[in-house]
C-alpha cells in the first residue's frame, strides 16, 4: 500500500497522510480526506480548479495528455510539476507528496 501526504500552501493547515491503492484518482483521494480542493468541472478535464504540486512521485501517476496540459497551462501559478487532480490515477502504489495551492484564491466548489 502506498500513501500520498497532502501538504498546504495555506500556512495555517497542516499537512496530512492518507494509505492509496494503485487505480484511485488523487480527487477522489483528496476529497475522501476532507481535503478542501476545488473541482468546479466535475472532474472531467475542462478547466483548472483541481490543480496541485506533486512533489514527489510523479513517476506513479500516467504521463499528462494534450488535454490536461492545456487546462494546467490557464491554472494559477503552474510549475514543471503541475497535474490536474482529477487527471492523476495511481498506476502503481508508492509514497507520494502533493501540495494543494491556496484554496482561497479559487472560486468555486
Amino acid at each position: 500500500m502506498g500513501s500520498i501526504t497532502f501538504q498546504f500552501e495555506e500556512k495555517n493547515k497542516a499537512a496530512i497522510t492518507v494509505e492509496v491503492q494503485a487505480g484511485e484518482m488523487v480527487l477522489d483521494v483528496a476529497l475522501d480526506s476532507q481535503v478542501d480542493l476545488h473541482h468546479n468541472c466535475g472532474a472531467v478535464c475542462a478547466c483548472s480548479t483541481c490543480h496541485i504540486y506533486i512533489e514527489q512521485g510523479m513517476d506513479a501517476f500516467s504521463d499528462m495528455t494534450d488535454k490536461e496540459e492545456d487546462f494546467v497551462d490557464r491554472a494559477r501559478n503552474p510549475k514543471f510539476n503541475s497535474r490536474l487532480a482529477c487527471q492523476c490515477v495511481l498506476q502503481k502504489e508508492a509514497d507520494i507528496i502533493i501540495t494543494i495551492p491556496d484554496q482561497s484564491l479559487i472560486i468555486g466548489h
